[in-house]
């Protein structure tokens, strides 16, 4: 353990190359496919573009539950 010393663990070259590349990729848009909803208002990135359709009827789905909730008043 010669280079074992604090310099050389706070080195990113060190640290880089323990790192996975599915680590180093997190937040990058590589190889996602958008989905634009709401006319163009929210875009979500999806890995698999067969599951476009699914994506779609999905958000759908939790916006018209979402706006349900909060249309229905309790009377206390």
């Amino acid at each position: 353990m010669k280079k074992d010393t604090l310099e050389h663990r706070m080195m990113q070259e060190s640290n880089r190359l323990k790192v996975p590349d599915s680590k180093l990729l997190s937040g990058s848009l590589a190889g996602k496919y958008p989905v634009i909803l709401d006319g163009g208002k929210t875009t979500i990135f999806i890995s698999d573009p067969s599951k476009e359709a699914e994506t779609r009827k999905n958000y759908e789905n939790r916006q018209s539950n979402r706006f349900m909730v909060f249309s229905k008043k309790q009377k206390v």
